[in-house]
């Protein structure tokens, strides 16, 4: 039986991970957010599980080195210095980020990646992406996951290659861009769809979670892949072994 540590215990996902945890038949070390003692959850934690905020990263991966202590981050919003930290972490333990912990997503990012690679820059790529209100960041994490399998695909940098929030006189679509668009209202889990548009034809591959527990239960199934793994940075592809 695994320990696993939750921290951001107290929002949506923190509860979600706890429920995910005991179906799974593995035991929660405990959980911390803003203030509490996070060194004492990781002593006696076997790996944790992060989804509490970007600016809390730092803090959350010194610790886990201190105590040579596997991490699974899901948290979203993560800017150019996250992944340096993340990269630098991964030297001393083992650490899985990602935009989504869906097993569903995981596999729609293969289908993506596979699609881009064999159609040719005339088919435009768009992703569309639906969240709740509460939703502070955009495009999600979902999407630009999305969008780096695509470019992953075509062997070209997103950032170089990527369109977001058009408006106005915006001039034509450049040829072999990715395309994004985000949309808030409601209380959407998580909605997302890439559209891959050619010629007089097109696919549109498509996820819609239903509710939040799917992704505290593919942490789950992460972390207990990754308590087990050397130092490194892992990805959910790993975990399912594509």
């Amino acid at each position: 039986m695994a320990k696993i540590g939750i921290i951001g215990s107290r929002g949506r996902m923190g509860h979600a991970l706890a429920t995910a945890i005991e179906e799974a038949g593995h035991s929660m070390a405990g959980g911390v957010d803003k203030g509490d003692d996070l060194a004492a959850l990781i002593a006696s934690s076997d790996v944790l599980v992060d989804f509490s905020s970007p600016h809390a990263l730092e803090a959350n991966l010194a610790a886990c080195i201190a105590s040579k202590k596997p991490i699974v981050i899901g948290t979203t919003g993560l800017e150019e210095r996250h992944h340096w930290l993340i990269d630098d972490a991964a030297q001393d333990i083992a650490v899985l980020q990602t935009g989504n912990t869906s097993l569903g997503v995981t596999m729609l990012a293969a289908l993506v990646r596979e699609a881009a690679a064999h159609l040719g820059t005339d088919w435009d790529i768009e992703i569309v992406e639906m969240h709740h209100r509460m939703k502070v960041d955009a495009p999600s994490g979902t999407a630009l996951l999305l969008g780096e399998a695509a470019a992953s695909g075509r062997h070209i940098d997103l950032a170089d290659n990527s369109e977001r929030g058009r408006d106005g006189l915006t001039g034509a679509r450049k040829e072999g861009a990715i395309g994004f668009a985000s949309l808030r209202g409601g209380t959407v889990a998580g909605d997302h769809s890439v559209i891959l548009a050619g010629n007089e034809e097109s696919i549109t591959l498509t996820h819609r979670a239903e509710n939040r527990a799917i992704f505290a239960r593919g942490a789950v199934k992460a972390a207990l892949w990754l308590k087990d793994q050397k130092p490194g940075r892992y990805t959910m592809p790993e975990v399912l072994g594509l």
